[in-house]
């Protein structure tokens, strides 16, 4: 089975409980309104792999060592097969290896139609953060980029791993942005605060540095 993968990234400590396995599909048709990861929008060919090839870099990148898989994009529920192809290569893993991570889905599909269309993957998941980014909405809850957007449990492991997170405040002390650099690019990881990326940019610009292509634009 392919799957289409913009990126992904080990360690997160952004998006969801400990350090984690990022995985950003590529592809997103709902493309909100100051989306900071325009990037991901198009449909690319030339990003697909297969979901064992993808598998299999998770496992030689973490050795087993890590708290849980973060999945967002794009928009993951595009791509349903691949979805689905992949959630069940990580039970499986989990089941097979004795590990206990849990899998965070990020969606900007509303709950609702999630659980007409996707109930079967969602019964796979055991975290959800669905609603489509709204940039008119503040930002005032963690790994949330405005305020729509629950924190939705999905299993038992869920429950105990998620509960005191689900009206858990976006504290500015704490740590929401996560820079990387790979080969010749720096890119960020995390919830940005509204205008954060743009003040990035002219701050670089003022210090010399100029942003050849950034994800927050088209």
């Amino acid at each position: 089975m392919k799957i289409s993968v913009n990126k992904a990234h080990f360690p997160v400590t952004v998006l969801g409980h400990g350090r984690r396995i990022g995985i950003w599909l590529q592809g997103c048709s709902i493309r909100c309104k100051g989306c900071v990861s325009q990037d991901t929008w198009a449909r690319d060919p030339g990003r697909d792999m297969t979901v064992a090839q993808l598998l299999t870099w998770c496992r030689q990148t973490t050795q087993g060592e890590f708290d849980g898989v973060t999945i967002s994009g794009g928009e993951p529920f595009d791509q349903p097969a691949a979805l689905g192809a992949l959630l069940d290569a990580l039970i499986h893993w989990r089941q097979s290896a004795g590990l206990d991570f849990d899998i965070l889905c990020y969606s900007g599909y509303p709950l609702a139609t999630l659980q007409k269309r996707h109930a079967r993957l969602l019964k796979k998941l055991d975290a959800l953060i669905p609603e489509p980014f709204a940039d008119a909405r503040p930002l005032t809850h963690l790994w949330r980029g405005s305020s729509n957007q629950p924190l939705v449990l999905l299993s038992e492991r869920g429950n105990a791993r998620y509960a005191e997170y689900v009206d858990a405040v976006a504290d500015e002390s704490n740590k929401r942005i996560q820079t990387m650099i790979d080969g010749g690019k720096v890119w960020f990881a995390g919830i940005p605060a509204r205008g954060d990326m743009e003040a990035l940019e002219k701050i670089c610009q003022e210090r010399g540095l100029d942003f050849g292509q950034v994800s927050w634009k088209q």
